[in-house]
């Protein structure tokens, strides 16, 4: 699911091309798609750009007459920008037609997850805010309360859209290697030190990563991605961390996987994969040097 980094790298692309531009036309091709019914559509055409905004992990695409169009991705949905002279794409859900290109909304797979809302007014819009606060502009005060405010793992609490907006399963793990912090930490054990150590790891993460991928977008992302090899755990199972080479562990939990480093971030300890460690018992490995 694209996160913080890959949203504004769309928004950054998606201002220099549509933002005073006028919206010639939508094209729905999978009603599924469109999850409001008030106003229509039909009610954002002929009307001009004013800005292109990120709310959690959606993209906000805002109108004059205070209409917006918002548009989440989910895991498998993505932005495309095609030439003016091409109105088509592969795995197409919606195209947006402007006189210099079409913005293109496309979803791989057939769960079809990637939802598309009109609404109009700012107060519409906040209600599908989910309340988490931005990481890139809160203060540490602010940072902490919300991060102690119920007492959960630090990895469950980082991507709560409602205690921070953007964060999910990929930057959460890379915010908490460089913050060298076990994601089964709980909130409240955490003392200020860790909390202030933490918070620096989620700005710098998220700035960096979001910088990166601005410069390898070029014109436009053409893919966007939840694994990078310049990633220090996410998606590396079995490689080795790049700080201290003990290979990066993981704990899966359904569709989720959590990817660490047992030497740099447990004190080498390997935590319990819930499945793995129930079904191998004793033999489960407690410490890393037990894999090396």
């Amino acid at each position: 699911m694209p996160e913080l980094p890959d949203v504004s790298v769309y928004l950054e692309r998606l201002t220099a091309k549509i933002v005073g531009h006028r919206l010639d036309r939508v094209r729905i091709a999978h009603p599924f798609l469109l999850r409001s019914v008030t106003p229509p559509i039909s009610a954002v055409e002929g009307q001009r750009v004013v800005a292109v905004e990120r709310l959690g992990k959606r993209v906000v695409i805002a109108f004059e007459g205070d209409l917006f169009v918002v548009v989440h991705l989910m895991i498998a949905g993505r932005l495309r920008w095609l030439a003016p002279d091409k109105k088509t794409a592969p795995n197409a859900l919606a195209f947006f037609e402007f006189a210099t290109g079409t913005l293109a909304l496309t979803e791989a797979g057939k769960q079809r997850r990637a939802s598309l809302h009109v609404v109009a007014r700012r107060a519409a819009l906040a209600a599908l805010d989910a309340g988490g606060i931005d990481v890139m502009t809160a203060t540490l005060a602010s940072f902490s309360e919300r991060l102690v405010a119920e007492n959960h793992t630090v990895k469950r609490a980082l991507t709560d859209p409602r205690l921070f907006s953007g964060i999910g399963n990929a930057y959460s793990d890379e915010i908490l290697h460089r913050a060298r912090l076990s994601p089964l930490a709980l909130t409240r054990s955490l003392d200020e030190t860790t909390i202030r150590r933490l918070f620096a790891a989620v700005q710098a993460t998220l700035a960096e990563w979001s910088a990166r991928l601005l410069v390898e977008a070029g014109d436009w992302p053409q893919k966007v991605t939840a694994f990078h090899p310049a990633m220090a755990v996410h998606g590396r199972f079995g490689l080795p961390c790049p700080d201290c080479g003990a290979p990066v562990q993981r704990i899966v939990h359904a569709a989720n996987e959590t990817n660490y480093c047992a030497r740099c971030q447990t004190g080498g300890k390997v935590l319990a994969d819930r499945a793995l460690s129930r079904l191998l018992k004793s033999s489960w490995p407690k410490h890393i040097d037990e894999l090396m």
